[in-house]
């Protein structure tokens, strides 16, 4: 195991407190800006019983630039200009 130092345990202590949701996009949002793709991850309680079928979650997130994949489509038909013309 590497050894830290106390300058350096002490600089996460403050990142492990819970905080509400704006506060949390304004410490986000001071860090510097790094080269690569940045991720963040975010853990809520919700306060749900999986258990219980009547409260699942679910929900759907639009992305601001898509996927990233390209949609294909593959047509079995008779008519291949036909279906050319409808994209």
């Amino acid at each position: 195991m590497i050894a830290r130092s106390k300058r350096y345990k002490n600089s996460f202590k403050d990142d492990l407190a819970e905080v509400d949701l704006p506060h949390a996009i304004e410490k986000l949002s001071a860090f510097e800006k790094v080269k690569f793709d940045e991720t963040v991850e975010i853990s809520m309680s919700l306060g749900v019983d999986p258990k219980q079928s009547a409260q699942t979650v679910r929900g759907v997130v639009n992305l601001p630039h898509g996927s990233g994949k390209e949609t294909k489509v593959l047509v079995f038909t008779e008519n291949a200009e036909e279906a050319k013309e409808f994209g």
